[in-house]
C-alpha cells in the first residue's frame, strides 16, 4: 500500500484545510517523517489510520480527540486518502463525530461518524463499518497489524519486534498473502498425520497376525520367535510368506481331494437315484402280480359265465327263429278263428 494524496480538514493541529501530495515522494524506499516536537508528525501518522479505519495510530487518542481545537466551528472535521494497492488506485474519506453548529439557527448539533470508500472500477462502500471491513480485505491488515508494519511512529518499531512470535507470522502472512502457503502446509500436515495414522493401523495389524500364527510342525520355533517379536519384521514377512505358500499348496491339494470326492459323491447320488427307480417299479411290478393273483378266480368265474351265456345265446337264437315262424302264421290262425265262427253260427 502506498499513500498518494492526504487531505486534511480541521484535524488536529491543522485547523484549516492542508493537501498532502504524497506521490512527490516517490515509489520507492521507505517515507521518514521529521520535525520538531508537536510540529504535527503524528497528526500524519494518525490521519492516515484513521483515515483507513476510523481509529488513530496510536493507543492513547480517540476518534473524539482528532477534532481540531483551532478550526473555526463551521470547519468540517474529515481526512481524504488517496492509496495504491496491488496496482489499484482507492480513495477513502472519514469523519469522526464531533459537535458542530446548525446549519440555520443557533446551536450545535453532533455530526455522526461516516466514511466512504471508492474502487477503481466506480464502486463504493458506504458507513464506517463497512468501510473498515473493506479496507482489511484490501490491504489485509487490520489496524494494530498496519501500525506496526506500514507506518511505525515513534517508539512504536520496538512493539513489533517484541510482538510474539505467533502475532509476527500473522502479520507478515496477512502482508505478503501466505496465507495459502499455511493452508497447503496445515494440509500436509493433515495428511501426514493421516498416513502415520494408517501406518500404525497397519503396524498393529501385522502383529495381531504375527502373534496368531499357528503351526503344529517343524516350524514351530520360527513361529514361536516370530509371535515373541524375537525375529525383524522382514523375516517375519518372510516366514509368513513361506508359511502362505505352504498353506496354499495345501489348500489346493485339499481342494482337488474335495473335488474328486464331489463328483464320486454326485455318481454315487445318480446310483441311488436309479436304484429307488427300479426299486419303486419292482414294487409296483410286485403290486401288479399280486392284484393279478388276486383277479384270476373272478375272472376264470366271469368266463364260465361268459360260456354259459353263449351257450344260451345259440338256444335264444333257436328260439327266436321259432317265435318269427310263429309270428308268421298268426294271420292264418285269425282267418282259421273267423271262419270257425261263422260256422258256428250257421
Amino acid at each position: 500500500m502506498r499513500p498518494l494524496k492526504l487531505t486534511l480538514s480541521a484535524f488536529g493541529p491543522y485547523a484549516g484545510r492542508t493537501e498532502l501530495d504524497l506521490n512527490r515522494l516517490g515509489s520507492s524506499g521507505l517515507y521518514l517523517i521529521t520535525g520538531d516536537t508537536g510540529a504535527g508528525k503524528t497528526t500524519i501518522f494518525d490521519a492516515i489510520t484513521f483515515a483507513l479505519y476510523g481509529e488513530a495510530s496510536g493507543e492513547t487518542r480517540s476518534p473524539a480527540m482528532l477534532r481540531s481545537k483551532y478550526a473555526e466551528i463551521d470547519m468540517p472535521t474529515e481526512v481524504e486518502l488517496t492509496f495504491l494497492c496491488g496496482g489499484k488506485t482507492y480513495t477513502v474519506k472519514r469523519n469522526p463525530e464531533y459537535v458542530r453548529p446548525m446549519k440555520r439557527g443557533s446551536g450545535t448539533r453532533k455530526q455522526a461518524a461516516d466514511a466512504e470508500l471508492y474502487y477503481p472500477d466506480g464502486r463504493s462502500v458506504h458507513k464506517a463499518r463497512e468501510v473498515t471491513q473493506a479496507v482489511r480485505e484490501i490491504l489485509g491488515l487490520d489496524r494494530n497489524q498496519f501500525s506496526r508494519i506500514a507506518m511505525i511512529a515513534q517508539g512504536d518499531f520496538l512493539k513489533l519486534l517484541l510482538a510474539k512470535t505467533e502475532d509476527r507470522q500473522e502479520i507478515f502472512r496477512n502482508l505478503f498473502k501466505t496465507e495459502y502457503y499455511q493452508v497447503f502446509q496445515e494440509r500436509l500436515k493433515e495428511q501426514s498425520a493421516a498416513c502415520k495414522r494408517r501406518c500404525g493401523e497397519a503396524e498393529n495389524s501385522v502383529e495381531q497376525y504375527i502373534r496368531g500364527i499357528a503351526c503344529g510342525d517343524t516350524l514351530s520355533p520360527e513361529a514361536e520367535k516370530a509371535k515373541t517379536g524375537q525375529l525383524p519384521a522382514a523375516e517375519a514377512l518372510e516366514f509368513l510368506r513361506t508359511l502362505l505358500a505352504r498353506d496354499q499348496a495345501a489348500q489346493a491339494d485339499v481342494e482337488a481331494a474335495l473335488s474328486e470326492s464331489e463328483r464320486r459323491l454326485a455318481e454315487v447320488n445318480a446310483g441311488l437315484e436309479r436304484a429307488k427307480a427300479w426299486e419303486e417299479l419292482r414294487t409296483r411290478l410286485t403290486q401288479a402280480r399280486k392284484a393279478l393273483s388276486e383277479k384270476e378266480p373272478e375272472e376264470k368265474r366271469l368266463r364260465a359265465a361268459l360260456q354259459a351265456e353263449e351257450e344260451r345265446q345259440m338256444e335264444y337264437e333257436r328260439l327266436g327263429g321259432e317265435i318269427a315262424a310263429l309270428e308268421a302264421q298268426l294271420p292264418e290262425y285269425g282267418q282259421r278263428e273267423t271262419l270257425r265262427a261263422t260256422l258256428t253260427r250257421i
